[in-house]
């Protein structure tokens, strides 16, 4: 009896498990499937959902050679099968092979678009494998002949025997030559109509882009009906972002629903369908308490502590993002990118000749969004361990008042032109001209410690600011 182990093959991903088989004169027992071990030694935790049996009557039974998109985990309840695999993925290692002999001690791990076959060599064998997808009739996949000439596959029971046994579908299977690659799963990005989305959208010219009009995040039915097994990624760049207005009661709705609510749908989602699933969180989780500088900035794992709706509603849509397994929390600050936002605000008042008063007792560090974007990108690219990480561009922290300064003397105004004034101040106009507000956490830089060790180093936020104005 040999101990279990995993083993890598020619065909990236395509992995061979030894199983420990017990016998006595009874018969024998094998764990087929154990998680836990299983993946302790590198097997993907892949989520089957479907349990498949295939009874080959007698021997030289021959199928195959079928490429679905799911994984596999396939093994062989009684009997023994020659089995082989060809790589139909989009990429370098398209047609590459594999074969060995499975009995009861050997699995198979088939990961997504490798395509699977074997040939019975015992009456009465049963073939068994695990899906991690429900499989549904009318989807066409890659298929491969069996006696293709560029897999050249050795049969141990010629296919032009009569001992062979093969369907005439798989008869009429095409050559390598003739098959269309099976692409990967594709990228998502929600709120594309957003600063973020359409910054994530040029760093990603492949991906989906959808808006509102398209996938309503917000309604459960709308979700569950998205086609999630074609996408390996989602990006979450949608959320309600009007901060006063959230202390409505149509606001505090809305806010919810967007930064809360359709979290937890994506959440779930991503948990159903294996997806990783990228959140953009904010500053506003935190009361601002801390975040005063450099020296004094939010960590990841800092507990939560929203001071309005808008943030409330942001950090229950952290909570429920950070349950599913493979997620991201990004959480960022002072965003700015196309469209409308403060630094544009600013320059059209430097144009107009208009002196601001600006608050100057808020701390923290513009986010551009092509560094956001970047950093996303960066951060699912590279493998980076799942988890809440904070970004925003570096540099030393300012107030709002010094990056209005900056913007004007960037225009040609006078630094001198932007006078500072207070939160308290702000407030209280805001409350006599009848204006909704919200209070705003007075600290807000984020420490990149966690982001810069995964090897993204951001640009300082004025060097950022000086490109962006050109």
């Amino acid at each position: 009896m040999t101990d279990l182990s995993v083993e890598s093959t020619s065909i990236p991903g395509l992995l061979v498990v030894r199983l420990p088989v017990h016998g006595d004169a009874r018969g024998w027992f094998k764990e087929n499937w154990q998680r836990a071990k299983m993946t302790a030694l590198g097997l993907p935790d892949f989520g089957p959902v479907q349990n498949n049996m295939s009874f080959n009557a007698v021997r030289g039974a021959t199928r195959g050679i079928h490429t679905e998109p799911w994984d596999k985990f396939v093994s062989v309840a009684i009997g023994r099968v020659f089995a082989a695999w060809v790589d139909m993925r989009e990429g370098d290692s398209f047609g590459t092979t594999y074969w060995t002999e499975i009995g009861p001690d050997v699995a198979v791990f088939v990961p997504r678009g490798v395509g699977n076959s074997y040939q019975a060599l015992e009456d009465g064998t049963v073939y068994s494998y695990l899906v991690n997808d429900h499989w549904q009739p009318g989807p066409a996949y890659p298929a491969l002949h069996l006696g293709d000439a560029d897999a050249a596959i050795p049969w141990p029971i010629p296919l032009s025997s009569d001992e062979a046994e093969i369907s005439e579908k798989d008869q009429r299977n095409p050559p390598l030559a003739e098959v269309t690659p099976m692409k990967p799963r594709r990228t998502l990005i929600l709120g594309g109509n957003g600063q973020l989305g359409k910054a994530l959208a040029a760093a990603l010219p492949s991906a989906d882009v959808v808006t509102r009009a398209e996938l309503d995040i917000t309604d459960p039915a709308a979700v569950a009906a998205w086609p999630w097994n074609e996408y390996a990624v989602v990006l979450n760049a949608a959320g309600y972002t009007a901060v006063d207005l959230a202390e409505t009661p149509e606001g505090r709705r809305a806010a919810w629903a967007a930064n809360a609510l359709a979290p937890a749908l994506l959440a779930r989602a991503a948990s159903e369908h294996r997806l990783t699933l990228v959140q953009v969180s904010t500053d506003y989780v935190f009361d601002g308490t801390a975040g005063r500088g450099i020296e004094q900035s939010h960590t990841e794992d800092e507990p939560l502590s929203p001071l309005g709706a808008y943030g409330q509603s942001k950090a229950a849509g952290d909570i429920a993002v950070a349950a599913t397994p493979r997620h991201y929390v990004v959480r960022t600050s002072w965003v700015i990118g196309e469209g409308n936002n403060f630094v544009r605000t600013m320059a059209r008042l430097a144009a107009d000749g208009i002196s601001p008063s600006v608050v100057a007792d808020q701390i923290g560090r513009l986010t551009f969004t092509d560094t956001l974007a970047a950093a996303i990108v960066h951060l699912v690219d590279s493998g980076a361990p799942y988890g809440t990480y904070n970004v925003t561009n570096g540099g030393e922290p300012t107030s709002w008042q010094q990056i209005a300064a900056a913007v004007f003397e960037l225009v040609g105004r006078s630094a001198a032109d932007v006078s500072p004034t207070t939160t308290e101040a702000y407030f209280a106009s805001a409350v006599a001209a009848g204006k909704p507000i919200s209070p705003r956490p007075l600290g807000s830089v984020l420490s990149l410690d966690k982001l810069t060790a995964t090897g993204f180093t951001a640009e300082a936020q004025l060097d950022a600011l000086r490109r962006y104005l050109g």
